[in-house]
């Protein structure tokens, strides 16, 4: 078992460290030049432009900027705009272009929403998903096999942002029946948390449960067929104990795959999600800083989702062996 975490945890690090590598070239090494961006068309002097590219240590080697920015994620640094030194604490994700804020702290206040629309969508997904999944294939080739998932294909085959524009236009403007959304932070209002998220909760979560539902139902269907399925029955145990007691839970190890890595790219910002329904994410970050050409910030966000993504790979793994005890990690 510690073999195997630090084997997970050094490629994990390995990983990381690759992304950093990569979003740094691709961003800052690319044949662009933020300070021109920033310094803008009009009224942008020579003077200028220099003294943007020095504040922003544009000037200096890739390969410099590249270990002051590394390092600025364990120890922190320091920037100079308009003559005003500014400290950004670990762990440091450099300063925004734009407003000139530090990007570690404006990730910091949009994170709190992502999670708040992550964590009531997954429990959607599991719950619906699951269940229909496992109701159809407790009912295989039935007329209500068919029906439902007919009904998760035909969901499925539109297109999330029509889906999510639909119901934003319909149920909450044109017949306000669900609560537009927006977001108050919990410690102020949990009444207005609630409501604020529950549209898109209610519109991600039942979209996104149609391919949990199919994935439920493939995998319990071969569970099903399973010979110590076949054993259980014999020995008197009741459909239902079989089912959901002892199916279920080897059926559910693709589904905990799949849902490990959908939660880490939603926490890396649902970006239509919040775009359409207002919410001050990490997607709508992401956007705003692409139109405004804010390279720190969208390397910011690529780099905390990457960590979120590979700690959910760890988490799936190791969540195996709870799952369905005949697997064991070596």
């Amino acid at each position: 078992m510690l073999y195997f975490v630090a084997r997970r945890l050094f490629s994990a690090l390995s990983v990381v460290l690759a992304t950093l590598v990569v979003t740094f070239a691709l961003f800052f090494i690319a044949p662009t030049d933020p300070a021109a961006a920033i310094c803008g068309e009009r009224n942008c002097t020579q003077e200028r432009y220099n003294d943007i590219r020095e504040n922003l240590h544009l000037d200096r080697p890739k390969v410099q900027q590249f270990a002051e920015y590394t390092a600025g994620i364990f120890a922190g640094r320091t920037f100079e705009t308009s003559g005003v030194v500014q400290d950004c604490k670990a762990p440091c994700l450099g300063f925004s272009f734009k407003s000139n804020r530090p990007v570690t702290e404006m990730l910091a206040s949009r994170i709190p929403v992502t999670v708040s629309l992550v964590a009531g969508y997954s429990v959607l997904v599991l719950t619906i998903g699951v269940f229909v999944g496992s109701m159809a294939a407790k009912r295989r080739g039935t007329t209500a096999d068919r029906v439902l998932m007919s009904s998760t294909l035909v969901l499925s085959s539109i297109p999330y942002y029509i889906v999510a524009l639909m119901i934003s236009l319909y149920l909450t403007i044109l017949y306000p029946i669900l609560p537009r959304g927006g977001y108050t932070p919990l410690s102020e209002s949990p009444g207005k948390w609630f409501a604020g998220l529950l549209t898109p909760w209610l519109v991600l979560g039942i979209y996104s449960c149609t391919q949990y539902a199919r994935y439920s139902r493939g995998s319990m269907v071969e569970t099903l067929s399973e010979d110590y399925i076949r054993t259980a029955r014999a020995k008197g145990l009741s459909d239902r104990v079989v089912t959901y007691k002892h199916a279920l839970r080897s059926g559910l190890i693709p589904v905990v795959t799949i849902f490990g890595l959908d939660i880490a790219g939603s926490l890396g910002g649902a970006i239509f999600t919040e775009r359409i329904f207002d919410l001050p994410g990490l997607g709508n970050l992401v956007l705003s800083s692409l139109t405004t050409y804010d390279l720190p910030v969208i390397m910011g966000v690529v780099l905390v989702s990457s960590v979120i993504l590979v700690t959910m790979n760890f988490v799936v793994d190791v969540a195996y062996s709870v799952i369905d005890p005949r697997v064991r990690l070596s």
